[in-house]
């Protein structure tokens, strides 16, 4: 399969400077919660993900307030999304937001919101 139909979509605050451990484990935040809300409601889209390999693709934006606005406008298209919020253990301070994982969702769909965002 060249193409995958299904796929989930990390969005990180550039603006962090977060060490390559720290993203890793935001990252997995992000996966997880966001596809434990899309099995919950959107449970075809998710299984159809599952089936087709678990796409995840990893992009990013300048700051707090653009990840924001992706939150609304995945809540908006109904889409599944999670939105991770550090409790400031280590690197960073308690309640900042790292980043917004989307999806699983059909890529067409998760593509009009993230499609022209730098790869992280």
């Amino acid at each position: 399969m060249s193409e995958f139909r299904y796929k989930q979509v990390i969005i990180f605050r550039s603006d962090l400077k977060l060490s390559k451990g720290k993203i890793a484990a935001q990252a997995g935040h992000g996966a997880v919660s966001a596809s434990e809300e899309a099995r919950k409601h959107n449970r075809e889209w998710w299984k159809n993900w599952v089936g087709e390999g678990q796409c995840k693709i990893v992009v990013k934006v300048k700051d707090e307030k653009e990840i924001l606005k992706l939150e609304r406008e995945a809540k908006a298209l109904a889409l599944p999304y999670a939105l991770i919020i550090d409790r400031g253990l280590t690197e960073i301070p308690p309640g900042t937001i790292t980043c917004l994982g989307i999806g699983p969702a059909p890529s067409e769909i998760i593509d009009k919101l993230t499609g022209k965002l730098p790869l992280l």
